[in-house]
C-alpha cells in the first residue's frame, strides 16, 4: 500500500457559533477514488476548503507526502499540487479554453510575453491526453456546455501538475453522457497515479468508481471503510445516525378539486400545445431529458416568460399571468432549479430571505416590522429544521440542503395553493431529501397542489400521484401511480412512442396520451 500523498490529521476549525470541524481525519493516495461523504453541514466543504487552502485550520496538522506544510492561500495548495474544482466551476467565461486552462502560469516567451501558440498546443496535448479531441481551445469558455467547461477545469489542474484533484458534486449539473466521460477521465487519471477526492450525495456513484470511503457527521470524523465492504444502507446510516427506512414517505392524501390547468400552452421554441391539470392535494411529477421543456413550462406559468398562446386556468377561470407577482396574488409558488442565483440572495441573512415574498404583509408604509420579520425566520428555522445559528446567518455560509429549505420556506411564507419545484432535491444529501420529500407529502395532505420537476427517476416514481413526460417541448405521455415504471418513463422520455397516442411497445398500452 502506498503512503498518502495528502493528510489532514486532527483538523478542527471553528466559525462564530458553530464548530464545523471537530477532530477530523482524512488522506489520500495515489490513483485512488476517495469519497467523502456526509449530510449537508457534516463539514465536507469546510475540509476541503481546508486542503485547498482557502482556510487555515484552528489546530491540526495538513502533510503533503510525508512533510508538515503550511497553506496560507489556495496558492500554496496549488504549489503542493493540490488542485480543487468546485461545484460552481471558477472559470472566465469571455477567455478562450486555452488561457483558462492557463490562466495564472501561461507560457512565456524569452521577451516576457504570453507565447500564445505554445499555450495552444499545450493545451491541445492536456486535453488529448484525457482522451478529448473534440475541443476548440481557441473557444470562448462561456460558449461550452457544463460538461466542457467541467474538463477545461480538469485540464487546467493537470496544467500546474495536480497531484490530488478535489471534486466537488462534479455530476450535479451535467448529463448522464458526460457522467460516462467523466467517469472515464477518473479512472485515466487514476492510472496515472493521480488521487481524488470525490464528494457526492449520489451514492451509486460512490460504489461505481470508489475505492475508499470516509464519512463525517456534525462536523466529526466518523469512519473510513474500503468501498467494497459498505452497502448503501450501512452508508446512510453512518451520514445520518440512524436508519432512513422510507426515502421517499408518500402519504395518502384526498385529491379535490382542480386548481391549476394549463390549455394548449406555448411558448416558441421551448413549449408547444401543452396542457394539464393539478388537483388539490396531488404530487405531479414532470419526467424529461434536459431541453425537454420541463423547466420552461414551470416558468410560463409563474410568469417568468409569458406564453405566446394558450391558457392559464385557477379555479377554472382564465387568468392572465405575465409576471411572477401576477403568479403570486393567484396563490403560485415556484422553487426554481438553480437556488443560488435564482432562489436565495446569498449575501444577505437568513430573515432577509424568508421575508422578501411577504414585505408588504410584513410592512407598514416603508417600514418594515422586524419583530415579525424576526419571528416569521425564527418559525421558518424550526418547522423546516433549519441548521442555522439564527435569522442572522448569512444565507451564502448554509449548506446546501439548509439553502434548499430557506427557498421552501421563503415560499411557504406566501401560503400558496400551488407550489411548483424544479429538481426540488438536487445537490443535497440523503437526510435532507427524506425530509424535504416528507415536508410535500404533508403539504399535498392539506390540500396543496404540487408540481414536481426532477431528473431522478427513483423521486418521480416514489413521490408523484401522477406523471407527466416531455420531450422536445411537448407533453407526450401521462400516466397514474399504479401504471409508471422506470421503463415506460424512460421509452416515453426517448420517443420511442408511436404517433397520435399510440404505443409501438406493448407495455405502454393503456397510457393517457395528450398531443
Amino acid at each position: 500500500m502506498q503512503p498518502p500523498i495528502l493528510e489532514l490529521n486532527h483538523i478542527t476549525k471553528t466559525f462564530p457559533g458553530v464548530t464545523a470541524l471537530d477532530d477530523v481525519h482524512f488522506d489520500i493516495r495515489p490513483g485512488e477514488v476517495h469519497a467523502l461523504l456526509g449530510e449537508n453541514g457534516a463539514g465536507k466543504s469546510t475540509l476541503i476548503k481546508v486542503a485547498s487552502g482557502v482556510y487555515e485550520p484552528d489546530s491540526g496538522e495538513i502533510i503533503v507526502e510525508g512533510q508538515p506544510v503550511r497553506f496560507g492561500s489556495p496558492r500554496d495548495a496549488q504549489a503542493h499540487g493540490i488542485a480543487t474544482i468546485y461545484q460552481e466551476l471558477l472559470l472566465y467565461p469571455e477567455l478562450s479554453v486555452a488561457e483558462n486552462i492557463f490562466m495564472g502560469h501561461a507560457p512565456r516567451t524569452r521577451l516576457g510575453a504570453i507565447d500564445w501558440a505554445t499555450m495552444r498546443s499545450r493545451s491541445l496535448e492536456i486535453l488529448a491526453s484525457l482522451n478529448i479531441d473534440d475541443m476548440d481551445v481557441t473557444r470562448k469558455v462561456g460558449s461550452l456546455t457544463v460538461g466542457n467547461r467541467q474538463r477545461v477545469e480538469i485540464a487546467k489542474a493537470l496544467s500546474m501538475n495536480a497531484r490530488v484533484l478535489i471534486m466537488d458534486e462534479p455530476t450535479a449539473a451535467i448529463t448522464e453522457s458526460d457522467v460516462e466521460r467523466l467517469f472515464s477521465i477518473i479512472e485515466l487519471l487514476k492510472q496515472r497515479g493521480v488521487g481524488i477526492v470525490y464528494i457526492s450525495h449520489r451514492l451509486n456513484e460512490v460504489f461505481d468508481i470508489g475505492d475508499r470511503v470516509t464519512v463525517l457527521r456534525d462536523g466529526r470524523y466518523i469512519a473510513t471503510e474500503p468501498v467494497d465492504q459498505m452497502t448503501e444502507d450501512k452508508l446512510v446510516s453512518m451520514m445520518v445516525g440512524r436508519t432512513i427506512d422510507n426515502l421517499f414517505p408518500k402519504l395518502d392524501a384526498p385529491i379535490g378539486k382542480v386548481v391549476l390547468e394549463v390549455r394548449n400552452l406555448t411558448r416558441k421554441r421551448v413549449a408547444h400545445d401543452v396542457s394539464f391539470q393539478l388537483r388539490e392535494g396531488e404530487i405531479v411529477g414532470m419526467a424529461g431529458l434536459v431541453g425537454s421543456g420541463r423547466s420552461e413550462i414551470a416558468q410560463v406559468i409563474f410568469g417568468f416568460t409569458p406564453a405566446h398562446a394558450g391558457s392559464i386556468l385557477i379555479d377554472g377561470r382564465e387568468v392572465r399571468i405575465t409576471t411572477p407577482g401576477q403568479a403570486m396574488r393567484y396563490g403560485i409558488a415556484y422553487l426554481p432549479e438553480d437556488r443560488g442565483t435564482q432562489g436565495l440572495i446569498r449575501q444577505m441573512d437568513l430573515r432577509a430571505n424568508t421575508s422578501i415574498t411577504v414585505l408588504r404583509a410584513l410592512s407598514r408604509a416603508t417600514f418594515i416590522n422586524r419583530h415579525k420579520e424576526t419571528q416569521l425566520a425564527y418559525s421558518t428555522i424550526e418547522q423546516l429544521s433549519i441548521r442555522a445559528y439564527g435569522p442572522q446567518q448569512l444565507v451564502g455560509k448554509l449548506s446546501g440542503g439548509n439553502q434548499q429549505k430557506v427557498v421552501v420556506g421563503k415560499w411557504l411564507a406566501t401560503r400558496p395553493r400551488v407550489l411548483i419545484v424544479d429538481e426540488p432535491t438536487r445537490g443535497i444529501d440523503v437526510g435532507a431529501k427524506a425530509e424535504i420529500h416528507r415536508l410535500m407529502s404533508e403539504l399535498a395532505q392539506q390540500g396543496m397542489a404540487i408540481l414536481m420537476i426532477s431528473s431522478e427517476m427513483p423521486e418521480i416514481l416514489g413521490m408523484s400521484d401522477r406523471i407527466l413526460v416531455m420531450r422536445e417541448g411537448r407533453l407526450v405521455a401521462e400516466f397514474s401511480r399504479a401504471e409508471a415504471t422506470q421503463e415506460n418513463i424512460g421509452l416515453a422520455m426517448m420517443g420511442d412512442i408511436g404517433n397520435n397516442g399510440k404505443s409501438v411497445n406493448s407495455q405502454l398500452d393503456g397510457v393517457e396520451w395528450q398531443a
